[in-house]
């Protein structure tokens, strides 16, 4: 499939804003570049493989192989730290090659060979190597892909480009467990056949990068990056670029990890084979608001959507700390989920809106590691709330952090100015 390229380029005015020519061409699903699908769809298909297996993974290592708890959390604890900090480096290797494809393409299909070792794995070293060595994969994958995506998109349509990729990624996040479950019972829960079941959707999610995403030629004149992680260069990444990865990091304090939405569950008593269901609500609620929301911070002030989005956490974290019974829990899942959709291409937009061009892979992978060491303090902190004041404790510290990132949000929404458009 072939790019489409914006027709004239976002500019600086001067005063650091970074604005464009208007235009009120509506933003449709047509009018997304085919690059955009193919890559929406390349990530629908490795989380619908990943999220197989993940979903079954923790109690397989623990009933079939008899793995401890701790082993279990060690394993995701650094295989997650691992993918955060590889992200930086692949971020700032596509900048100084002047190429993003072939990163991706390598993180992908490092993770679709990596897969058929769970099926086959002997010993939980071996599942631990993979599951090691799959995280590299999404490390390597991860900011040449949202790059990319910055590149093909034309300015204008910028914005649903990210949100259309959103939503298909979250889209598999929940059909794999559903999957997961399915074949499961159709097999008796015969662990093994559903991972090489997985297998399949990752071999396809490889091929399909490979054939059907062109990457756009590198413009005349664009300067050539030497060294990406130098102070100078994460310099020239401007001050817009790190208010918003600032903003970025104090939000993700907010928005610990989803884990605490299943120990909120099981808390006022939902069965254990129902707790999943959460997870499945939280995600279609994200899939189907991510591209809407994309489609419309293309027309309006993306940070007025943002600030929406942060409303509607805050929302959430009242209903699931003040709000008993199902009732609470399934209005403070579904408006979590709606965050989601409302700021997760958001923030990805904001950060191709800000960045120099050259730069992009280097500030998608910066962004990447600190909000993804945010999220791991977020998490930590919401665990400690849990243990000392409980439920509550936790989803009102979650909206005290919402408060404060508001708060932040002011000075950046004078300097980002509103949509880009071509």
């Amino acid at each position: 499939m072939t790019s489409r390229t914006s027709e004239s380029d976002d500019h600086d005015d001067g005063t650091g804003v970074v604005t464009a020519e208007t235009n009120t061409r509506p933003a449709t699903l047509q009018g997304i570049p085919g690059g955009v699908w193919a890559l929406g769809f390349v990530s629908m298909l490795m989380d619908i493989s990943s999220e197989m297996i993940h979903a079954l993974l923790p109690v397989y290592m623990v009933t079939v192989l008899g793995t401890s708890a701790l082993t279990v959390g060690m394993m995701e604890g650094v295989a997650e730290a691992t993918a955060s900090i590889t992200k930086v480096f692949s971020g700032a290797l596509s900048d100084w090659l002047g190429k993003r494809k072939l990163l991706a393409a390598i993180g992908y299909g490092l993770a679709a060979f990596t897969k058929p070792i769970f099926p086959l794995a002997p010993t939980v070293e071996w599942l631990v190597a993979a599951r090691f060595i799959d995280r590299i994969g999404k490390g390597i994958r991860g900011a040449p892909r949202d790059a990319l995506v910055a590149d093909i998109s034309p300015a204008h349509l910028r914005g649903a480009s990210f949100g259309l990729r959103q939503s298909l990624d979250t889209i598999g996040a929940f059909l794999g467990p559903l999957l997961a479950i399915g074949l499961m019972w159709l097999t008796a829960d015969h662990f093994s056949a559903v991972f090489w079941i997985a297998v399949i959707p990752a071999f396809l999610s490889f091929g399909l990068i490979l054939v059907a995403v062109q990457e756009p030629e590198r413009k005349e004149g664009l300067r050539r990056v030497r060294m990406p992680l130098s102070r100078s260069e994460l310099c020239r990444l401007g001050a817009t670029y790190w208010w918003v990865v600032a903003v970025a990091a104090v939000f993700t304090l907010a928005r610990f990890s989803e884990a605490f939405l299943v120990l909120r569950a099981q808390s006022i008593g939902l069965p254990l084979m129902l707790v999943p269901i959460v997870l499945v609500i939280m995600n279609t609620a994200y899939a189907m608001s991510a591209y809407p929301v994309g489609a419309l911070s293309d027309r309006i002030d993306r940070v007025t959507i943002l600030i929406l989005g942060l409303l509607l956490l805050l929302m959430a974290d009242l209903f699931l700390a003040f709000v008993p019974g199902l009732i609470g829990l399934a209005v403070g899942v579904i408006l979590w989920g709606l965050h989601m959709g409302f700021t997760q291409g958001l923030l990805a937009t904001l950060v191709a809106d800000a960045a120099p061009e050259e730069l992009r892979g280097t500030a998608f992978g910066m962004f990447n590691l600190i909000t993804g060491l945010a999220l791991l303090i977020a998490s930590v902190i919401a665990g400690a709330l849990w243990d000392v004041l409980g439920p509550q404790g936790t989803f009102l510290g979650g909206a005290a952090f919402t408060v404060l990132t508001l708060a932040g949000l002011l000075p950046v929404r004078g300097r980002l100015g509103g949509p880009a458009r071509s």
